[in-house]
């Protein structure tokens, strides 16, 4: 497998500090990136980005669940002046522009349905949009351009907080392995957990493969968040999976409907017991029996580390 190059990602904190306005610029990319807080929308809307042609996200909450919306402009102030006077809900703005302003309206118009298109189809954050935006007709160089433009900025967002657009989902893992199926030995992959808990009568089967831990399809998972502590960031991941459709009810439990990365095995762990769990130890490696801290401190010992504190 060839190792992908590394890339870098220049953030400045206009004010000096975090919870302030930002911009963000990547190596080798014309896009620039404007994130500011709603207090904050005056002094945004004095920069030159905003007057650009670009797309814009407005980021906040609704009913104590997050809201998106996106949109598009040849002039993106004039829109956000009109949000900030009929839309509530929102607490920041992402401004997306180019340097020298080289977006045209066909050009953002495609960024817009397609960042649309994405986001309706992880359904991590529900829209504001009302009808979903057409796609304008595009010259083949163009549609090149703007998925290339598309690809760098999704680089972008994660670094600013914004993960709606993050794809979580996986395909197939090969070779693919049902929970209740067989393989042979050779097939198996050399890290394969389980998570069981006859009480509830839950079962989930998980892999670890570059770097992500990925529950399989199949797996079940408790119904609801079960925990007394009900602001845990992980309770919101549990409601989020389920109404993304990740989590599909099946009775008194959940199934896992695809494949699902997470980025830790006890984020893993504590959607499936509907609870914080410690999913170093709560996974077993399917193969041995140990558990995930086990099998981990082995690797590490392998490798020729030693182990200190």
């Amino acid at each position: 497998m060839t190792k992908t190059a590394g890339r870098s990602l220049e953030l400045l904190y206009i004010d000096g500090h975090a919870n302030g306005m930002l911009t963000a610029e990547l190596d080798n990319w014309t896009g620039h990136v404007l994130m500011a807080p709603r207090i904050q929308l005056s002094e945004a809307l004095k920069r030159a980005e905003p007057k650009c042609t670009g797309v814009y996200l407005l980021l906040g909450e609704h009913d104590c669940e997050p809201l998106a919306y996106i949109g598009e402009g040849d002039d993106i102030s004039k829109r956000l002046k009109s949000h900030d006077l009929t839309k509530d809900w929102w607490t920041s703005v992402v401004f997306i522009t180019t340097a020298g302003n080289k977006l045209n309206k066909a050009h953002v118009r495609y960024l817009e349905a397609r960042l649309y298109a994405k986001a309706k189809q992880i359904a991590r954050v529900p829209l504001a949009n009302g009808a979903a935006p057409s796609v304008p007709s595009l010259s083949e160089v163009d549609i090149a351009k703007m998925e290339s433009f598309l690809d760098n900025l999704l680089i972008v967002l994660p670094a600013l907080r914004v993960d709606m657009f993050i794809e979580w989902a996986r395909k197939a893992i090969s070779p693919v392995t049902a929970i209740t199926g067989s393989v042979s030995a050779t097939e198996l992959p050399s890290a394969n957990f389980v998570l069981e808990s006859k009480k509830h009568g839950l079962l989930a089967q998980a892999i670890l493969q570059i770097g992500e831990f990925i529950v399989e399809a199949g797996s079940t998972a408790r119904l609801n968040w079960e925990s007394k502590v009900m602001a845990h960031s992980y309770s919101s991941l549990h409601a989020e999976l389920k109404r993304s459709g990740v989590l599909q009810i099946e009775g008194d439990h959940c199934v896992f409907a695809e494949n699902y990365a997470f980025q830790s095995p006890s984020a893993a762990a504590a959607v499936v017991t509907g609870r914080p769990a410690a999913g170093t130890i709560e996974w077993k490696l399917k193969s041995t029996g140990e558990t995930y801290k086990q099998w981990e401190i082995k690797r590490v010992l392998d490798e020729g580390h030693e182990l200190t504190g």
